[in-house]
Order: structure tokens, then C-alpha cells, then sequence
């Protein structure tokens, strides 16, 4: 089984725009979705990310500045780590995320484990 990450990216201002009462019913979804992977032994971990970040550049002289700004079009907002077999069942088992029905997008990434 290799690992796959699913990145869960949004249109800023997206989770604002609901009531405190979808917001909810939101979070029980991607809930149901973590604990039905669990159950399948599939699951690794999972998070929401905060807006607030630092953004790092450079090599000899490091500069740190404020970010990722959310001016962009797409906001990275959290990720799921999960097992699969190969891209396909990755693919599959992100088909039907919550994040897809309240218009986000989600990218699906093989974790590559470098070895030492």
C-alpha cells in the first residue's frame, strides 16, 4: 500500500458565507467521510489549516514574510493522508470528499518515501 495525500483547496471566502447551522452539518460530513476510512484501516491523519502562515525564500539569506495570501483564486485549507493501492483506488476513494459538494477542489498526490 503506498500513502496518498488529498489537498483540499476553496475559493477564499467560501466557509464565510455559510451559517453557523451549514457549517455544522459541513463538518459532520468530512467527518463521516475520516471515520469511514478509519474504519477501513486506510486512514493515516487529517487536518484543517489555519489562514495565517509564513512564506520562506532564499538560500543564504532567508526572507519570511506573511502568506499564503488569499488573494489567489484557491486557498489550500486542509489535507487528508490516507492508504491505497495505486492512484486509481486514491482517486476513487476521494470521488465522493464533502469538499466537492460545497465547491472545492481536491488534488491527489502519492506520498514518494525517500529512503536514507
Amino acid at each position: 500500500m503506498s500513502q496518498f495525500l488529498i489537498l483540499l483547496y476553496d475559493q477564499p471566502g467560501t466557509w464565510e458565507k455559510i451559517s453557523p447551522e451549514e457549517m455544522q452539518k459541513a463538518l459532520q460530513k468530512y467527518w463521516a467521510w475520516g471515520d469511514k476510512l478509519r474504519s477501513q484501516g486506510k486512514m493515516v491523519g487529517s487536518n484543517k489549516l489555519t489562514a495565517e502562515g509564513r512564506v520562506m525564500r532564499g538560500h543564504s539569506k532567508v526572507h519570511v514574510t506573511d502568506g499564503p495570501f488569499t488573494e489567489g483564486k484557491e486557498v489550500l485549507g486542509g489535507y487528508y493522508l490516507f492508504e491505497a493501492a495505486n492512484y486509481d483506488q486514491a482517486v476513487e476513494i476521494s470521488r465522493d470528499h464533502p469538499h466537492l459538494e460545497y465547491g472545492g477542489a481536491i488534488e491527489v498526490r502519492e506520498i514518494q518515501v525517500l529512503a536514507r
